[in-house]
C-alpha cells in the first residue's frame, strides 16, 4: 500500500467490463428460475430484469427469499433450472474471475482472516484484476485508496479488522466491494450493524455510485429507506415478486398489508417526497 496520505479521487470509477447485452435488455436477468437450498424450494419460475444503471431495492418479511435471489445473481446458487443471465449469457458460464470484474457483492456476513488490516482486507477486492503477467499496479493502489476514501475508512487504514466496532467493519467490507470498480453492486443488508448517521451516509454513498452509473441492487429491510433511496423497487414475499416499479408507483397502504400483514398509512417523505410508510399500530388511551 502507498502513502496513505497521497490524494483520492471522490469516488471509485466503474471499471467492470463492457457490457454486450442487446438494445434494451438489461446486463442481469433471472429466467424462469427455480431457487433453493438441498430440496427446500424458496422461488419457484422467478423471472426479475434489474433496470441498467438503476438503484434497484428489494423488500419483503424475512424468509421471504430476497437474500436467495441476491445469491442467484451473484452466481453463489445455481438455479435448479431455468437461468441467471448476466450480459446475454448463462452466468454460470463465465469464470468466478470474470463474474467479479463485473459483479461485486457484499454478502449479508462477513469473516476476515485473523491479523489483517483494514487496507489489505479492501486490497483484497483487486483480486479479479490481478492477472500472471499483471500483478498489482498503481492503478489498483489508487482503486483501494478512493474506495477507503470513500466509506470513511482510510484513517483506520493500518487497523487490525478484528479490533473494529461492528459499523467500522461493515464499511470496511463495503470498500473492498467498491475496490473491485465494477459496473454492478449487490448489496446484502448492508446497513447492519450501523447507526442512523452511518446508515444514510453509505445510502448517499451508494445513491452517488448509482449516479456516475452504477447499478446497484441492495437487500433493505427499512422500507422508508427503500422508498427513499432506491429508483426500482422489487417487493417479494413467500418467494415470488408481489410488486416491482418505482416507489412512487408501487408503495400503498395495500401493498404494504399484502406483503408484511401491517397495517399503514403512507405519505409522502417531508424531505424527499417519496412514499413514506407511517405504522398504524394498535389503539391505546393516551395519558394525558
Amino acid at each position: 500500500m502507498p502513502d496513505a496520505r497521497s490524494e483520492p479521487a471522490l469516488l471509485p470509477a466503474a471499471r467492470g467490463d463492457a457490457a454486450t447485452t442487446p438494445t434494451g435488455t438489461s446486463r442481469l436477468q433471472v429466467a424462469a428460475a427455480t431457487l433453493g437450498y438441498d430440496r427446500r424450494v424458496i422461488s419457484e419460475q422467478l423471472t426479475v430484469s434489474i433496470p441498467d444503471e438503476s438503484f434497484t431495492v428489494i423488500v419483503g418479511p424475512n424468509a421471504c427469499g430476497k437474500s436467495t435471489l441476491l445469491r442467484s445473481l451473484s452466481r453463489l446458487l445455481r438455479p435448479s433450472s431455468g437461468q441467471v443471465v448476466l450480459d446475454g449469457a448463462d452466468i454460470h458460464g463465465y469464470r468466478a474471475k470474470e463474474v467479479a470484474r463485473r459483479i461485486g457483492l457484499l454478502p449479508q456476513s462477513s469473516l476476515a482472516p485473523d491479523g489483517i488490516t483494514v487496507a489489505d482486507l479492501v486490497s483484497r477486492g483487486r483480486y479479479p484484476h490481478q492477472k500472471l503477467i499483471r500483478q498489482w499496479a498503481e492503478a489498483d493502489e489508487r482503486a483501494v485508496l478512493d474506495a477507503m476514501e470513500a466509506t470513511s475508512v482510510r484513517e483506520l487504514s493500518t487497523r487490525l479488522v478484528d479490533e473494529l466496532s461492528g459499523g467500522q467493519r461493515q464499511r470496511v467490507w463495503v470498500a473492498m466491494a467498491l475496490a473491485q470498480e465494477t459496473g454492478i453492486l449487490l448489496l446484502d443488508e448492508p446497513t447492519t450493524f450501523l447507526d442512523i448517521t452511518h446508515q444514510i451516509e453509505l445510502l448517499e454513498l451508494f445513491t452517488d455510485l448509482h449516479h456516475a452509473g452504477r447499478t446497484l441492487v441492495a437487500v433493505l429491510h427499512d422500507l422508508n429507506h427503500a422508498a427513499r433511496y432506491g429508483t426500482h423497487l422489487i417487493a417479494m414475499r413467500d418467494g415470488a415478486v408481489v410488486a416491482e416499479g418505482t416507489p412512487s408507483d408501487i408503495v400503498t397502504a395495500d401493498l404494504v398489508h399484502e406483503v408484511f400483514g401491517l397495517r399503514c398509512l403512507v405519505v409522502p417523505d417531508p424531505v424527499s417526497g417519496t412514499p413514506s410508510v407511517v405504522p398504524l399500530g394498535r389503539q391505546r388511551d393516551r395519558v394525558s
